[in-house]
């Protein structure tokens, strides 16, 4: 999970300090802290755009009334109707406007990992006082209309003046972060922050308690709070499809729906064919007692051969798996780690180390500015799941992984092949949990959500159906009985958090990914040779090239097209999905 979350997660290491450490001594410092803290969908069909992120007219104010330019230190102010064109001090006002949102962004993200991570529980309200704060200065920052004048100026043709292509990526993504927050009161949008900081409190209660109860008022004042929100940012819009589309951009109802029905028709009946199928890989062998210590020993490792930078990487624990960054030096991955369990934590890391080296990997000139970061939920999950699917569950992995194993659990893993690992890795078995789930059923478990929220958002259910619903719905999809709300309706975060509308993010970040596979292979890359040598360095390179470099300054279905050649369709998903489970149950 990525957090925004369209932004994402960080916390605080000493640079100078970590540049005198070896790989090694920050494996056992990491070690001592985790000891110590316990076909074919395609974004360019017109009819699947539901959603317009062109700018709306807003309040007018009487020209020559406009406020200055407020929290812009060391300019001097500057008039939002200003007569006479300056360039060079209009360029120098958006480097400091995005020095400022940059730096309530750190304070902003930073605190939210600790809250999820490390802070003691009697901080929740005192954080979520400081957020809302932070929330509402950057709000007025943003949305102030001498920021709208600036912005517009900036924007012209005559404008000669913006110096390259990143200043000119600065103002767009300027404009459209601001069309999402300028009509929303800005009281009401901190209320929603202290809300969420206060949810996810209650929910980390209810879920370690199986209280749905204690949470379900919580939910419903999420959801009527994000309708409210959806109508203040595009009056009479679906307010789903308005989260929908500030999670991925273009994306809709219609679309999920065409792309959820796309994928249901292939995993459905392949489901079926699974669990009919005479083989049956079993991952008995690698069951039993695994030590913490050496987990996040295993933790470590990981990071190493995914390509992570040592000197920009912080660990922590969490209840609920977590990345984000503050800057492309900073990067923060939150894990949970069950002793019962070795490959919840081996693909949790890899899963998360995508989201940071996404991060990680932006152009370095965009960390003061608006373009770090993520272009989308979507291509974040995207990133996620590459790492922990595409080459964490492929054959050409189990052997890499086969040895980082021996190496901490060498009584245990000596006695089993990378063969046997590979078939582990890729059980396919209905259950409950999402985040434990395999590849085949995992968009079954998202559609689940995907269904509820949209009932959530249009008031045809409230917090209280929620449970019966969810046991309804796995009974439908997935054929598994729910135990009770902590393995059900409790298990993730994200509702908590206010983050309706992102879980359909996964699979469609999932589908992502297949698409940047397929080009890999398709260009001549030895996909198989090199992941098998344990040096991802082509791959890595590879998605930094067409991926990672450009932050937020190109739109998903831009870099989709120019990276693979073809607007994003989901055939490679589910050719890749038949190809894979066909051949290790013998279909």
């Amino acid at each position: 999970m990525s957090n925004k979350l369209p932004s994402f997660m960080k916390q605080s290491h000493d640079e100078q300090k970590n540049a005198q450490h070896t790989d090694e001594e920050k494996l056992q410092q990491t070690a001592e802290v985790m000891s110590a803290s316990q076909q074919s969908l395609d974004l360019d069909e017109p009819d699947s755009m539901a959603i317009t992120t062109e700018e709306k007219p807003h309040r007018e104010v009487p020209a020559g009334s406009l406020p200055t330019l407020p929290g812009i230190p060391g300019i001097p102010p500057l008039a939002a109707d200003a007569a006479v064109p300056n360039p060079r001090a209009d360029l120098e006002a958006l480097d400091k406007l995005e020095r400022h949102l940059y730096a309530h962004r750190y304070a902003t993200v930073g605190m939210s990992c600790y809250g999820m991570s490390i802070d003691p529980e009697d901080a929740t309200a005192d954080r979520g006082e400081a957020l809302a704060i932070l929330q509402e200065e950057a709000q007025e920052l943003l949305c102030s209309p001498a920021t709208g004048a600036l912005l517009d100026r900036l924007s012209t043709a005559t404008a000669l003046e913006l110096e390259n292509d990143t200043q000119r990526a600065q103002v767009r993504i300027l404009k459209r972060d601001r069309v999402q927050l300028v009509d929303v009161p800005a009281d009401e949008q901190a209320a929603f922050t202290r809300l969420v900081t206060e949810s996810d409190d209650v929910w980390h209660k209810a879920k370690a308690a199986n209280d749905w109860g204690s949470f379900a008022p919580y939910l419903d004042r999420i959801t009527e709070s994000m309708r409210r929100l959806a109508n203040y940012k595009k009056p009479g819009v679906n307010a789903y499809d308005v989260w929908l589309d500030e999670f991925e951009q273009g994306s809709s109802t219609a679309f999920y729906d065409r792309f959820f029905e796309q994928v249901k028709e292939l995993v459905v009946p392949l489901l079926a064919e699974v669990s009919a199928a005479r083989r049956k890989p079993s991952h008995r062998l690698v069951e039993g007692h695994f030590d913490e210590r050496r987990q996040w020993e295993v933790a470590t490792d990981l990071a190493r051969i995914e390509g992570l930078s040592f000197q920009s990487l912080f660990l922590t624990k969490t209840e609920h798996p977590f990345s984000d960054a503050l800057t492309t030096n900073y990067a923060v991955i939150a894990a949970h780690v069950y002793e019962d369990d070795v490959f919840s934590n081996v693909f949790t890391m890899l899963h998360e180390g995508g989201h940071a080296l996404y991060e990680q990997g932006v152009n370095p000139e965009y960390n003061y500015t608006s373009l770090k970061g993520g272009t989308s939920s979507g291509m974040h999950e995207a990133q996620s799941r590459f790492f922990e699917n595409y080459v964490g569950r492929s054959e050409a992995f189990s052997g890499p992984l086969l040895e980082i194993l021996r190496r901490h659990f060498p009584g245990h893993f000596n006695r089993v092949s990378a063969r046997q690992l590979y078939l582990a890795a890729n059980v396919v078995m209905p259950q409950p949990i999402r985040v434990e789930a395999d590849e085949l059923t995992y968009p079954l478990h998202i559609l689940v959500r995907y269904e509820l929220e949209q009932l959530l958002m249009s008031g045809e259910a409230k917090a209280a159906d929620i449970p019966d619903l969810w046991a309804q719905k796995y009974r439908e999809y997935l054929g598994v009985r729910v135990p009770d709300a902590t393995h059900g309706a409790l298990q993730d975060t994200h509702w908590a958090d206010g983050l309706i509308g992102y879980f359909p993010t996964y699979a469609l970040g999932g589908a992502y990914g297949a698409q940047f596979r397929a080009a890999m292979i398709s260009e001549g890359m030895d996909w198989e040779g090199v992941i098998a040598s344990g040096n991802l360095a082509p791959i890595r390179e590879w998605l930094r090239s067409h991926i990672w470099h450009y932050g937020r300054s190109r739109d998903p279905k831009d870099i989709i097209l120019a990276a693979t050649g073809e607007p994003f369709v989901t055939r490679h998903y589910t050719d890749y999905l038949t190809q894979k489970f066909s051949s290790i149950y013998g279909l």
